[in-house]
């Protein structure tokens, strides 16, 4: 399916992704794809140590690849112009995670069809955990 810069108008919502509920087998598996050990993702004993009461909390950057992976099922890769985000939130085995967005901004500019968008990645509760923003340069139909 392709998506044309005509059909997208200020307001879009991005198709909506579920992740979830998390695994701590998810937090070991990342630590060995990423190279990040620290034992505050992988070790309940060591994370209560440190002041995490409820134990191990999950990549961040876990997190954003599911943002990420929300943006690039509905945007080709090859179209992403831009993608920022912000940690807003410690997220934890059992969460559940829902990334959710929508275009803010619709332009051309030096031939490129641009869109802006918001994203945010919340819990079941509601709280955020990541938000961001990324450019993307749609085909025109014409």
């Amino acid at each position: 399916m392709s998506l044309y810069f005509e059909e997208i108008s200020v307001g879009y919502e991005i198709p909506k992704l579920v992740k979830g509920p998390l695994h701590k087998l998810q937090h070991v598996i990342y630590a060995g794809a990423s190279g990040d050990f620290n034992p505050l993702h992988t070790d309940d004993d060591f994370a209560r140590a440190v002041g995490m009461k409820d134990g191990v909390i999950t990549h961040g950057m876990l997190i954003m690849g599911f943002v990420g992976q929300a943006i690039t099922a509905w945007i080709p890769r090859r179209d992403l112009r831009r993608f920022t985000v912000r940690f807003a939130g410690m997220t934890r085995p059992g969460n559940t995670i829902t990334i959710t967005g929508r275009v803010v901004d619709k332009r051309t500019r030096d031939g490129e069809n641009l869109i802006t968008c918001e994203v945010v990645a919340v819990d079941e509760q509601g709280d955020v955990k990541v938000s961001g923003s990324f450019d993307a340069s749609l085909p025109s139909k014409g």
